[in-house]
């Protein structure tokens, strides 16, 4: 009741439940409303569900997908890696990057560790023929993998004919970003063996000379690939005579 004797108008109902409202049948064809369903219905409907759907999965998805993959670590483990063509077991932990691995564990130390993040490239390794920044990629991840580092690409001492063409144009001026620039020049070489020099400039962009002497290393990689391009000419002459 109002102040002065008059109901107020509700726009809520408040008729209270009753259990007889609860337990009423429902009509055929049609859904029970929401009142009608208990807590205890709600909750036994719900928890059979979670069975089922761990049937459904078990019943579709491999068992070996399931299962849980072997932890290793956190101390050192066999690692075996397969680097420049020479297969070799090392004891590392799980945490060691590849860059790491090579420097202090294989005596490689041809790949530079500059910036430690991925960003400079003077790390770069070829895994299975493709240029990777080895400072980002996990030792233990690489096995099974063919890595190829500044030394295995003069496994005879004869320079490559990237390193050639570095040398011959004056490519670098420290040195210390040289290695990761020659290994990212030979894969990029290798998908584009005809490139200007403007498309040196855009394949090698994850690679950083803090010295400067981008002129010279785009020079040089057009000069690789006329070298490699004529050297490949070469052979295929000698094997057809």
């Amino acid at each position: 009741m109002g102040r002065h004797g008059k109901e107020r108008p509700s726009s809520i109902s408040r008729t209270p439940a009753s259990s007889s409202t609860a337990d009423a049948p429902t009509p055929p064809g049609s859904a029970p409303p929401i009142s009608a369903i208990s807590r205890r219905a709600f909750l036994k409907v719900t928890g059979s569900a979670v069975p089922a759907a761990g049937v459904l999965i078990d019943g579709l998805v491999p068992p070996e997908a399931l299962a849980a993959p072997p932890v290793v670590g956190p101390g050192p483990v066999a690692v075996t890696l397969t680097v420049n063509g020479r297969r070799q077991t090392l004891q590392l932990e799980p945490r060691v990057t590849l860059l790491d691995a090579l420097r202090d564990f294989a005596g490689l130390t041809g790949a530079k560790k500059v910036c430690d993040r991925g960003t400079c490239g003077a790390c770069t390794v070829l895994l299975d023929g493709g240029a990777v920044y080895s400072c980002s990629v996990l030792a233990i991840e690489a096995q099974g993998h063919a890595i190829t580092t500044i030394e295995g690409l003069a496994p005879d001492g004869e320079l490559h004919p990237v390193s050639a063409a570095f040398v011959e144009h004056d490519a670098q001026q420290c040195g210390f970003c040289t290695p990761g620039f020659v290994v990212a020049a030979k894969a990029f070489l290798d998908r584009h063996p005809n490139p200007t020099e403007e498309d040196v400039m855009k394949g090698l962009g994850g690679n950083l000379c803090r010295c400067g002497t981008y002129v010279g290393i785009r020079r040089a990689v057009v000069d690789a690939a006329r070298r490699v391009r004529a050297d490949g000419a070469g052979e295929g002459k000698g094997g057809s005579a």
